[in-house]
């Protein structure tokens, strides 16, 4: 039995929904926390550079696969379930913010020590500093590796497929498993959707980019 293609489309769609579901979601989280982790590992106070250290070194050397596993199956042994999305979002957050967060340290620590300077000259404070002088040229140098780090983190969408969580590879993989002749199709169509939707982030970045550029 032939599955026409058109009766395969709504499912994909489907499991579409969800991939996108997960990888704003998740984004959101990552930046929160890649922001957050950043600043905290230029301040001035040991203690907080350790701890943001300590997150960074953690979840960006947990395997993302090993740490959904544990959030979704384990935590619930320690009293603490969380739905497969949230179980999702959360894991996959985690483990991009950390590596969001050493390209906020490493841009922050790039900016001239001359414009560090110059704030001081111009008796700012250091709050005034960061947000007027330093952080908007920062920004400009995070964009490029950040739209990298967001196409990587939609293409890790696809290991919350091992939660049964139904996304595009959950779908595709069902269709795949009940029209086995259908493989070269449901893959050719999973590759074309992931790279349309790698392409949408790059193109958004590319005009943040220059739309800041222009500002500048």
């Amino acid at each position: 039995m032939n599955l026409p293609w058109l009766e395969s489309l709504p499912l994909l769609v489907d499991g579409l929904l969800i991939t996108v579901q997960v990888a704003v979601l998740s984004s959101v989280v990552a930046l929160a926390l890649a922001a957050a982790a950043g600043l905290a590992r230029t301040s001035r106070y040991a203690a907080i550079r350790g701890l943001a250290g300590t997150y960074v070194e953690i979840f960006r050397a947990c395997s993302l696969l090993v740490l959904l596993f544990w959030v979704y199956f384990a935590l619930p042994f320690l009293g603490i379930e969380l739905s497969k999305v949230t179980a999702a979002v959360l894991a996959i957050g985690l483990n991009i913010g950390a590596y969001g967060a050493e390209i906020v340290r490493s841009s922050l620590k790039a900016i001239p020590e001359g414009q560090h300077e110059a704030g001081i000259a111009l008796n700012l404070s250091p709050n005034e500093r960061m947000l007027r002088i330093i952080l908007p040229q920062a920004v400009a140098r995070m964009l490029p590796p950040f739209g990298n780090l967001l196409i990587e983190l939609l293409k890790s969408t696809s290991l919350v497929y091992f939660i049964t969580l139904s996304d595009l590879t959950y779908e595709a993989m069902v269709i795949r498993n009940n029209y086995y002749t259908w493989t070269p199709h449901i893959f050719g169509s999973l590759l074309i959707i992931y790279f349309l939707l790698s392409s949408c982030i790059f193109i958004t970045f590319r005009l943040l980019e220059r739309k800041l550029t222009a500002w500048r």
